[in-house]
């Protein structure tokens, strides 16, 4: 390989000679090398994107040369648009406050711009990485901004329609299994009735209550750092610096993105971060609870539960002919899984924000932003081929009179006491509770039929 040679404070480094990073960058790769972890699309376009709104808006305060900042937002632009992504080679795994990215954004932009005006890689008096790229800016403000502006944009885009289309299929389940009579279950134990549509209405209901949450984080995430530079207290940037570029990457991106009102709080903690989080590690509890009822529902198909026919969609087995895993519940509940590790690390970095800095901020991105990327496609790949194609069984409804909580409605008519022998009889015969009653009561079978009808069980106020 080629290398060209170029400087940083610490001296000369050995850059290779096709890339457009420098010498911070490589000093970075060979730091940090850890894993192949490195920071996604979204998060570099975020990067990006202040870039742009930064030379953009020193020029209009007068702080930046005109034809510096045009040549600075046309390779932003190109990096936004997916450019140049290659470019951006440092391990997650690297200085807590992300510097070593921020410099690789910098230099990146720098020699593309430097080499789209004629100049040479590395030779920075043209269009300095940090002189002009890096104006008005800290590693400290900029790269918790990029993970709201990231974050913000995944939630809104991606995510929340995710679940919303997730959320719909629940519902016409709900809708489509009313009148589907089943035997409902605590402790795993047989409880009274319910139908299969209630069932599914409560699953409908805990997606809808997280997309309730979600956007109450977008009031959080909103507020960034931007402004504060190193500690806060705005050294070496303009007063409007940081309310002007919010603006103008609020109109950019169709989002509610405004200066915090309070930098040394944006700055020192990632609290925001953290209680969004914390929303979407309960949203992957949610959703391992419906994956698992549907798991056990479709359980079978003649030694389970079966009262549901999940999608066959890949063989099950490489030695049992015919067997249909439930795999896209499995799929999702993998994916569950590792947004809640992926949320425990974010919560523990928030433990870091030692005085004025939090020193965990990209493994804070990478892990907030992948558990936004892997739940939204798992929505909906787990609505369009599980949820819509499920189909109930006869099972569920022949299941009901068979169970021996129904006895729980004979209890105003004759009492609790008479009614546990009549299911533990039941019980000992294999008879039904129905057929018992009739033998240990007084009440007429044309009653105690009526008594005992599950779908009046299942409206006790009608």
């Amino acid at each position: 390989m080629k290398y060209r040679l170029e400087k940083d404070s610490l001296g000369e480094m050995k850059v290779p000679v096709n890339a457009y990073y420098g010498a911070q960058t490589q000093r970075a790769v060979e730091n940090f090398q850890i894993s192949n972890l490195r920071f996604s699309y979204q998060f570099i376009q975020s990067l990006a994107l202040i870039k742009k709104f930064s030379a953009k808006v020193n020029a209009q305060l007068g702080l930046l040369d005109k034809d510096i900042a045009e040549i600075i937002i046309s390779v932003a632009e190109d990096i936004i648009n997916g450019d140049y992504l290659s470019e951006f080679v440092i391990d997650i795994f690297q200085t807590g406050s992300g510097t070593s990215t921020n410099m690789n954004m910098n230099e990146v932009i720098s020699n593309i711009a430097i080499e789209k005006i004629g100049g040479k890689k590395g030779y920075k008096n043209s269009v300095h990485p940090n002189d002009h790229v890096n104006l008005g800016q800290s590693s400290n403000d900029v790269i918790p901004t990029a993970i709201h502006i990231a974050l913000t944009k995944s939630i809104t885009f991606d995510l929340i329609p995710s679940l919303e289309i997730l959320a719909n299929a629940l519902q016409k389940k709900s809708v489509e299994f009313d009148k589907v009579i089943k035997t409902g279950r605590t402790h795993l134990q047989d409880a009274t009735p319910i139908t299969l549509g209630q069932e599914f209405s409560g699953y409908y209901g805990q997606i809808q209550n997280g997309v309730e949450k979600l956007n109450d984080t977008l009031k959080w995430l909103s507020k960034v750092a931007l402004g504060g530079t190193a500690v806060g207290t705005g050294i070496n940037t303009h007063k409007d610096f940081a309310r002007l570029v919010c603006k103008e990457i609020a109109k950019s991106t169709n989002l509610e993105i405004i200066e915090t009102d309070n930098h040394f709080q944006a700055q020192s903690t990632i609290d925001a971060i953290s209680g969004t989080a914390g929303v979407i590690k309960s949203l992957s509890l949610s959703i391992m609870k419906i994956c698992n009822d549907i798991r056990w529902m479709g359980s079978g198909p003649r030694s389970g539960l079966g009262e549901v026919n999940l999608p066959a969609v890949a063989p099950g087995s490489s030695i049992m002919p015919g067997k249909v895993n439930p795999v896209i519940a499995e799929s999702f509940l993998q994916v569950c899984a590792q947004i809640y590790g992926n949320c425990c690390a974010v919560e523990l970095s928030a433990q870091t924000g030692n005085f004025e800095l939090n020193v965990m901020l990209p493994v804070v991105a990478h892990n907030i932003l992948e558990s936004v990327e892997i739940m939204a496609k798992s929505a909906v790949n787990f609505s369009k081929k599980c949820i819509v194609g499920l189909e109930a069984t006869e099972l569920g409804p022949k299941s009901v009179h068979k169970s021996l909580s129904m006895v729980t409605a004979l209890v105003p008519e004759i009492g609790y006491d008479l009614s546990a022998k009549i299911a533990q009889e039941a019980e000992r015969t294999g008879k039904t509770v129905e057929e018992i009653a009739i033998e240990k009561t007084n009440l007429s079978p044309s009653k105690i039929k009526e008594i005992l009808d599950p779908f009046k069980m299942i409206n006790p106020g009608l």
